[in-house]
């Protein structure tokens, strides 16, 4: 996608990069869309660059983004959803979601509360608030959680072969 500006449509939630800090861009703000990966925007405005999530795009004016679930109707968080929603978040610089990206080490649910183990692929990765952040927001939209967590883990490190093989295929890494 080129770079181009659009007007907010409407008040849109946003996260400040790098670190993830929610803001507001207020409706009739002219904001410049630098990227758009994995359903999510990377704009600026006012000179400053906030991370819109693709499910609030409509905002902007653009596509949004629409994640639906399975009704399961028994008041219980369901693995299977809070998985599905990590496969709707991209790293921002490498256009893979984070499970097939080997970035997730565990998922704990507490009744309606979720914990996730992630790491990121290097422990200086300047994006990892922005990421924590994509991560309780996506995963807040899972029916029935009333509250995410994320725990940041370097141990064991991250390397390459904890991608899966379609995730390596699409990286260019099997030669």
């Amino acid at each position: 996608m080129e770079r181009r500006m659009v007007v907010a449509q409407e008040a849109c939630p946003a996260r400040q990069v790098p670190s993830g800090i929610p803001t507001v861009i207020p409706a009739g703000t002219f904001v410049t869309i630098n990227q758009a990966l994995g359903g999510n925007y990377t704009v600026t405005m006012n000179g400053n660059m906030v991370r819109v999530d693709g499910t609030d795009a409509a905002a902007l004016g653009l596509e949004a983004e629409e994640i639906v679930f399975e009704n399961h109707d028994d008041g219980a968080v369901h693995e299977e959803q809070v998985r599905q929603a990590l496969r709707t978040i991209y790293d921002p610089e490498i256009p893979i979601n984070l499970l097939d990206l080997g970035l997730i080490y565990g998922i704990k649910i507490r009744d309606t509360e979720v914990v996730i183990d992630m790491t990121l692929t290097a422990p200086t990765c300047g994006m990892g608030p922005v990421l924590i952040s994509d991560v309780k927001y996506r995963v807040a939209k899972v029916p029935n959680v009333t509250k995410v967590s994320v725990e940041l883990v370097f141990d064991p490190p991250w390397h390459r072969d904890m991608m899966t093989e379609e995730a390596q295929l699409e990286a260019g890494l099997f030669f």
